[in-house]
């Protein structure tokens, strides 16, 4: 029996993309992927994620990658349409990938806050239904979401990676990062707006930009 897993990396960061990850196992690789040491992708450190993934991905049928890009998040959440937002388009994105795996069971970290409004929209997404499993920290409890949270993760390390090159430091680009938060401010300063890898509907940006403009009006009156 063909079982997939399928995760998610860097949901709450407002630069770059989030990626969602699958891979697709015969189930008796299972057990293989447990001995490997699988487990949620945040409990790990960068090495060992950047070791076990070539690992994980020997032992798979298929792995399936889709990456959600700012502009696609800004277009969503700006929108504002109820239940139509960030998290529809990550279950649009993971149905796709799921799509492409077929498999015959598949597993998901929902993000949704309802887990089961989450997978029956995966499962209205798809013409072929497999037996889907939504369930909060899934990758905590299936090694085969587990292993797509690595996937995802190292996938977006890379990409992360380069945007530093191209962009400059800014860290984590998470909101509780202040290094990250400073590289928002200095780069509004000097640019005047926003690089394509910022999601600019993200409260952060938005706050910034506000500080910004009210600096500037303030200065003009003085």
């Amino acid at each position: 029996m063909l079982v997939a897993g399928v995760d998610e990396a860097g949901r709450g960061c407002f630069i770059g993309p989030l990626v969602v990850a699958g891979a697709s196992f015969d189930d008796d690789k299972i057990p293989l992927l447990v001995d490997l040491g699988v487990k949620d992708s945040k409990k790990l450190t960068a090495k060992k994620r950047e070791s076990l993934a070539p690992m994980i991905e020997a032992l798979t049928t298929s792995v399936r990658y889709f990456e959600l890009q700012p502009r696609s998040i800004d277009a969503v959440v700006n929108r504002g349409v109820k239940l139509r937002k960030l998290n529809y388009l990550e279950a649009a994105a993971m149905a796709s990938v799921i799509r492409s795996l077929n498999p015959e069971e598949a597993y998901v970290d929902a993000s949704d806050v309802d887990d089961e409004r989450y997978g029956e929209t995966i499962l209205r997404l798809l013409k072929v239904k497999p037996r889907l499993v939504c369930e909060h920290k899934a990758d905590s409890t299936y090694p085969v979401v587990s292993a797509a949270s690595i996937l995802a993760k190292v996938r977006r390390d890379e990409i992360v990676a380069r945007l530093r090159e191209e962009y400059g430091d800014f860290n984590s680009g998470y909101p509780s990062d202040e290094r990250a938060i400073e590289w928002l401010k200095d780069w509004y300063r000097e640019h005047r707006s926003w690089p394509c890898i910022v999601r600019q509907s993200w409260e952060p940006v938005k706050r910034v930009r506000l500080d910004a403009s009210q600096t500037r009006l303030a200065s003009a009156s003085a």
